[in-house]
């Protein structure tokens, strides 16, 4: 099965088992926008509460807050996004396709990587155990040959994007010779800048209305609340202030399902630090942050940080982490040093003085400030795609299991009876009962036990608990655990404690602190 493929079944099953929607899919959807089904907002919930506890639980220095989506147009002015939140886009005027210009080349340096491993892949099969990788890495003609040609790519594209040479940007891409993946062809246009804003108009009427932006991000809301929340807060630099709320982009090239949309939600802290010690924070959080994702245990080798070269005009340091997915490594988090460039533009623009004075030295200062930054939609498509297995087991069967952490999991047990008669369902009703209001748990008596089982492996349920009539004589219950698919007898009034284990955040936490 190639990736492709898989990425196919992935988002069939998101769909088919309540987890994500097209949009007014009744009306043949609208593109780039999606809707969370019943078991999708259960995970992106876990999700969120994951990251959000890891913040302000584990740290008495982070607080929280959720500013509104409107602004007023001049946060938009001073944080540069007006003026300079565009994309740099061509089209290639044989398919009439459009395509973001750094991503074609992004992509064109991939392959070059794709095409080393390849190489490495053949060799290491022709030479078996005898075989030295990083001595063919550094001696081998064909490789050193590709990594040539990638570095340079890799180092002309970080050149004009820094500049901002627009012509340069396209001269490279006929340079690499690379082709509209619709087309074949090499016919493109020059290179344009977007803006990525949606505007709409506030106001009673047409006349009197006032241009106002949906935010692109939600960070401006917690730069602009600085100091309402340290003054309110007590708050003592360093301090952080986390949020989680929506944000809209009009992404011309939006694609891959659900990991570039224009609408989506954002999990971002504003760390505030005393100028100076600003690389000292980065360096915590770069290594905070990924600890975080390792943490859930789909593998240490699927995430790598990626450096940025080319750094947003505000920032002094950045990087991603990225995750392998189905369609290659790409982005889920970006750990930023932004300086004090926010702060100082909303009190430029503001008229209004956004300082921090240290009691104990005296002085005032604008903080600078470190961000963590997470799309909750792209933590979702990973952890689904982690998730996703296909196996084929011991007596020929198949079945396709999402291995969620069990602390994210929409579903935490589901309560069957073996039979529908002899007071089995009774029984099993008040499992529910007695459990429902600690976990989403879900009854079901419908089918087979043998049915009942696969459904709850198909949606990633972490144990199942099934009611016999043993159950009604000494009140013991199956329970069948979701990945190893072993059964042991428990009593049913230890249900309780074994699931509150089973899904607490705690042992995540714990990995963490370490």
């Amino acid at each position: 099965m190639t990736q492709e493929e898989l990425f196919k079944k992935l988002i069939a099953h998101s769909k088919e088992y309540g987890f994500i929607f097209p949009s007014s899919e009744i009306y043949d959807g609208l593109s780039a926008v999606y809707d969370y089904g019943q078991l999708g907002v259960e995970l992106k919930n876990n999700i969120k509460r994951y990251w959000w506890d890891a913040m302000t639980k584990l740290h008495d220095n982070i607080v929280g807050i959720d500013a509104a989506i409107f602004m007023h147009p001049k946060t938009w002015e001073a944080s540069g996004h007006v003026g300079a939140f565009n994309d740099p886009l061509i089209d290639n005027k044989d398919s009439k396709k459009r395509y973001r210009a750094d991503v074609l080349i992004e992509e064109w340096i991939a392959k070059q990587d794709e095409k080393i491993e390849k190489e490495v892949a053949k060799a290491a099969k022709r030479f078996g155990e005898a075989f030295d990788e990083q001595q063919f890495r550094t001696t081998n003609g064909r490789v050193l040959e590709l990594a040539a040609k990638r570095d340079a790519a890799h180092a002309k594209m970080a050149e004009v994007l820094n500049a901002n040479d627009l012509a340069g940007v396209k001269a490279l891409i006929e340079e690499l010779e690379i082709v509209c993946p619709v087309s074949g062809t090499k016919n493109w246009t020059d290179v344009r800048q977007f803006n990525l804003m949606f505007s709409t108009q506030m106001g009673s009427t047409a006349d009197g209305a006032s241009i106002v932006y949906l935010r692109p991000e939600t960070a401006q809301g917690i730069f602009v609340n600085f100091l309402n929340v340290q003054k309110t807060g007590r708050m003592k630099i360093p301090f952080g202030i986390a949020q989680i709320g929506k944000a809209f982009r009009n992404e011309i090239v939006a694609r891959q399902f659900i990991f570039r949309m224009r609408e989506f939600e954002q999990m971002e802290m504003q760390f505030f630090v005393k100028p100076g010690t600003e690389m000292q924070w980065f360096e915590h959080w770069r290594q905070f942050r990924m600890n975080w994702h390792r943490a859930l245990g789909f593998g240490d080798d699927r995430y790598r940080f990626h450096d940025h070269e080319k750094l947003a005009h505000y920032a002094n340091a950045a990087t991603d982490v990225e995750y392998e997915f189905p369609f290659g490594f790409k982005e889920v988090e970006g750990i930023h040093s932004r300086t004090d460039f926010d702060l100082s533009q909303h009190a430029k623009f503001s008229g209004k003085k956004i300082q921090y004075f240290d009691t104990e030295s005296g002085e005032s200062y604008t903080p600078y400030v470190v961000e963590t930054s997470i799309g909750v939609d792209r933590m979702f498509l990973q952890v689904f795609s982690a998730a996703y297995t296909e196996e084929k087991l011991d007596n020929g069967e198949e079945r396709v299991v999402l291995r969620f952490p069990a602390a994210l999991a929409p579903v935490k047990a589901a309560v069957l009876p073996l039979v529908k008669k002899d007071g089995l369902p009774e029984m099993a009703r008040k499992i529910v009962d007695d459990l429902k209001f600690d976990h989403f748990v879900q009854y079901d008596e419908k089918d087979s036990i043998g049915k009942r089982y696969r459904r709850q492996d198909a949606i990633g349920t972490p144990l199942c608990i099934t009611v016999d009539h043993q159950s009604t004589e000494d009140g013991s219950v199956t329970i069948r655990h979701r990945d190893s698919m072993q059964q042991e007898r428990v009593a049913a009034a230890d249900l309780p404690t074994i699931i509150n284990n089973l899904v607490s955040l705690r042992p995540l936490f714990d990995k963490l602190l370490k």
